[in-house]
């Protein structure tokens, strides 16, 4: 991928704060198991693509209410219309083609697979109308606390690479990433046009390149790990290109969330292999980065390389699992987090490492489960941040 091809944007003027909120969370909730029965019946033909979101329209509904009681202060829709957090935006994008799994309609365990067999283009607006419902929910002055999850641009690509891309459609990658990077544009343009001014991309991969066995999977594949870093960056900037600079763009990596499972293990040594590209190459305000374990490094090392621009919402609360985590431990992992960062506390956050449902399997914990994790950060945030709300 050549720098020329894509538009790069330009990294934030200057900090940015609410949002990113001093307690937040990374979007996904437990979906209620009227949504569940409702994406049966649809599947079995019993109700209709409508009446599938008027079920969804209420429960979602209801979901808001809850995070304004609890004094969450970021409002997503749960993902409650999603099956997994990548597929059910990606399908709409022409190009993309979305098949099945054995294995997956059996057990859930294997995600359906993503390939381009066309060229890619955006027809149609994907999640405007899904933040136009959000935004009927709550009052005005709450309209900026809404953040829509989007996936990654470097989910088109990573697992499958170039064998998963048509070399008819693209037999020049330079041109696939190119009309990718146009097609996010083009959704966050009508997002911001509807008045969103908070996004977030999720993306795996990058945190995958921090996992021995994922590089040498990536490098069986052909790819080059000593550039690859810099393509995605590159990909993601050209994506954000044309975002103003009131809208807050942040990035959410993640080693992988599937019923309280992890796909990457990551290493002793944390973010530092792609810390640099990470930190100081993609042009976003904020970073939600898991660091709630060993799997995402023995220290904050890698915040080093954070400029004073940009805000890291330190994962350290798990959403995998229903035991609450230490208040006290909690608070010295920032105060240790904040040692390495030039601008100290006023760059970070605190939020459960990754999604309560990252697919519509969930994690093995309870709603109550859910709101307590989020009410402990929320604990925290009051006593580190004066800023905090």
């Amino acid at each position: 991928m050549s720098s020329t091809t894509l538009p790069t944007g330009s990294a934030p003027s200057s900090l940015h704060v609410n949002p990113p909120f001093r307690h937040a969370h990374v979007g996904s909730f437990l979906r209620p198991a009227s949504i569940h029965t409702a994406r049966a019946d649809h599947a079995s033909g019993t109700i209709s693509a409508s009446d599938l979101r008027q079920i969804e329209d209420r429960e979602i509904a209801a979901h808001v209410q809850s995070l304004l009681k609890h004094n969450i202060q970021e409002i997503t829709d749960g993902e409650f219309r999603r099956e997994y957090f990548h597929l059910d935006f990606l399908k709409h994008i022409d190009g993309i083609t979305i098949s099945k799994n054995t294995l997956e309609q059996k057990e859930g365990r294997v995600p359906p697979t993503l390939s381009v067999t066309g060229k890619l283009k955006h027809t149609h607006d994907i999640e405007v109308d899904n933040f136009t419902y959000l935004r009927s929910l709550v009052p005005e002055d709450a309209v900026k606390r809404i953040k829509i999850t989007i996936p990654s641009p470097t989910m088109c690509h990573f697992r499958g690479g170039r064998a998963a891309i048509s070399k008819e459609a693209y037999p020049d990658l330079e041109e696939f990433f190119s009309d990718l990077a146009a097609v996010y544009r083009t959704e966050i343009d009508a997002l911001y046009k509807a008045g969103c001014r908070y996004i977030q991309l999720d993306d795996t991969n990058l945190a995958y390149l921090t996992d021995a066995t994922m590089r040498s999977q990536a490098e069986s594949r052909g790819e080059d790990l000593s550039t690859l870093p810099h393509h995605y960056a590159r990909l993601i900037n050209a994506s954000l290109a044309s975002k103003p600079t009131d809208m807050v763009a942040a990035i959410h990596l993640c080693k992988g969330n599937f019923r309280s499972q992890f796909f990457a293990q990551g290493s002793e040594d944390g973010y530092n292999p792609i810390a640099k590209v990470l930190f100081q190459e993609l042009n976003v305000n904020a970073f939600f980065l898991e660091w709630e374990d060993h799997r995402s490094g023995k220290d904050f090392t890698a915040l080093q390389h954070l400029p004073e621009n940009k805000i890291v919402v330190l994962g350290l609360v798990s959403s995998k699992f229903a035991k609450l985590e230490d208040k006290h431990l909690l608070i010295q992992k920032i105060q240790e987090a904040a040692e390495q960062v030039k601008g100290g506390k006023k760059q970070l956050g605190i939020s459960p490492q990754c999604g309560f449902s990252s697919t519509v399997h969930g994690n093995e914990i309870t709603v109550e489960d859910q709101f307590k994790k989020l009410g402990l950060c929320r604990d925290v945030a009051l006593s580190v941040w004066d800023d905090a709300v």
